[in-house]
């Protein structure tokens, strides 16, 4: 569903009262320019939130706006940090499409792996062995942008990644995650009220969900990429578009809540 960006814009820049609003870059799509924003709360540990990679997935970026006033105030009782990207791709937001206006596809090129000498991939096959990674320096310039900002930073104690998925068919749920998945657990029992939890099922040409509707898969996304920085939990969390928005947010806010707990609890840069 396409979205009106400036009234976006205005929105996030309204919470100043909570946070630093920053504008990290702006880009130009269509000839039209699109400030893409950063919003930081102060705390002991992080919590980095990125959202709106895939324009067509609304429900992470429009929780972000709506909810942001509420998530602070937890996070800040909890003395987590917020580092929150809420919209990485606003032409796509504003199209209601995938992709940004270029065509290019603002997700998966944070990073890549050398799997043999001198030959590089972004997405590793189960158990695929490789040499190294790096940060990629090519890909969309939403992505380029975004990926040099969260670098200029420490390691988090924990990064959320809030997508949907638009090709299944039912309002659904399932994350794909890094970490101790005892951790996960709860969230998703939790998001379990509001959609059901895709459990051992194919999910992509690739994935197929396990029992606790969890996916582990390493394919140069953010979340690879703060798991490759040693970060202790990492998930890209998932609900169908086919899900009512306002079940998104509840699920969204449940794993943000939880995010922001597990950041508490856990060790991480500051």
């Amino acid at each position: 569903m396409p979205q009106n960006y400036d009234e976006y814009a205005r929105r996030i820049r309204g919470y100043a009262q909570f946070a630093e609003v920053n504008e990290y870059a702006r880009v130009i799509e269509g000839g039209v320019e699109f400030p893409l924003f950063r919003l930081t709360t102060p705390g002991d540990r992080w919590l980095v939130i990125t959202s709106g990679f895939h324009g067509e997935e609304p429900a992470g970026p429009l929780t972000l706006c709506h909810h942001f006033a509420d998530i602070a105030a937890y996070a800040r009782e909890r003395g987590v940090g917020l580092r929150v990207y809420p919209c990485i791709n606003p032409s796509g937001f504003v199209d209601g499409t995938r992709y940004n206006r270029s065509g290019e596809k603002p997700n998966n090129d944070f990073m890549r792996y050398e799997t043999a000498p001198g030959e590089w991939k972004g997405e590793l096959t189960r158990d695929e062995p490789f040499l190294r990674w790096a940060l990629y320096e090519g890909g969309p310039k939403e992505t380029r942008a975004v990926r040099s900002d969260i670098a200029r930073y420490p390691a988090p104690a924990a990064a959320l990644d809030i997508h949907q998925d638009n090709y299944l068919p039912d309002p659904a749920t399932y994350a794909y995650t890094f970490g101790d998945k005892a951790a996960y657990r709860p969230l998703m029992k939790a998001a379990s009220a509001h959609a059901q939890v895709i459990r051992n099922e194919k999910v992509d040409e690739h994935n197929r969900t396990d029992s606790d509707g969890l996916i582990e898969y390493h394919d140069g996304s953010v979340t690879d990429y703060f798991m490759r920085l040693g970060v202790p939990y990492t998930t890209a969390l998932e609900t169908t578009t086919r899900t009512p928005l306002e079940a998104c947010h509840a699920i969204n806010l449940i794993w943000i809540r939880g995010f922001i707990d597990l950041a508490a609890r856990g060790s991480g840069s500051t």
